[in-house]
């Protein structure tokens, strides 16, 4: 119910962020592309990071989210990694715009709306590993990563089926690049017209 409930409200917030970078345009493209081209290449290097990375939580997580606590793996070194990477993802996409507007824009939505949903999962996960999580949440830090404490085990028991279906969700920040791209394709045929520029 909860992560139906923030996908949906992620998807309302992208599409409108989509609607907006639909009429708009970059000013670093048109007065300084040397920053425009850096920005889309930090862009793109954070997303390939977080798509990479949420592939390695949900070959660890998917199948498993209910049934036991995970606690190797990306897991090991964040309680939220598949956050993390996201919010990680999200910045590349927003960079990707070859704006500074709209990763600031992101950035204050993440803040603003994900501390809630890691406190009401968490609140869950207590209720239903008691103990167990209240000793890895004193260990293993909430979002940001602790490399040091990486444990990963030399075997592990993937669902083959639900793990692909999680796939497709780890390279979404690929294809809103793509997305992007094609927007600034169409921007540059005139095909649709830039309304206003923001930085």
């Amino acid at each position: 119910m909860i992560e139906n409930f923030r996908i949906r409200i992620t998807q309302f917030f992208a599409v409108l962020l989509l609607a907006m970078l639909l009429v708009s345009g970059s000013v670093w493209e048109a007065k300084a592309p040397f920053f425009s081209s850096l920005f889309f290449l930090m862009g793109a290097i954070l997303a390939g990071i977080a798509s990479l990375g949420g592939l390695w939580c949900s070959l660890y997580i998917a199948g498993y989210k209910n049934e036991k606590l995970i606690t190797e793996g990306p897991y090991s070194i964040s309680r939220n990694p598949l956050y993390f990477f996201s919010f990680l993802g999200a910045i590349g996409v927003g960079l990707a715009s070859e704006t500074i507007l709209v990763p600031i824009i992101i950035l204050l939505a993440f803040v603003i709306y994900y501390p809630h949903v890691i406190k009401s999962e968490e609140s869950k996960l207590k209720e239903i590993h008691g103990k167990q999580f209240e000793i890895y949440r004193e260990k293993v830090p909430c979002l940001i990563p602790k490399l040091s404490y990486l444990t990963e085990p030399q075997v592990y028991s993937v669902k083959p089926i639900i793990f692909k279906r999680h796939i497709f969700s780890a390279l979404w920040f690929i294809w809103f690049i793509g997305i992007l791209e094609l927007i600034e394709e169409l921007h540059e045929l005139k095909v649709i017209p830039i309304l206003f520029r923001i930085y």
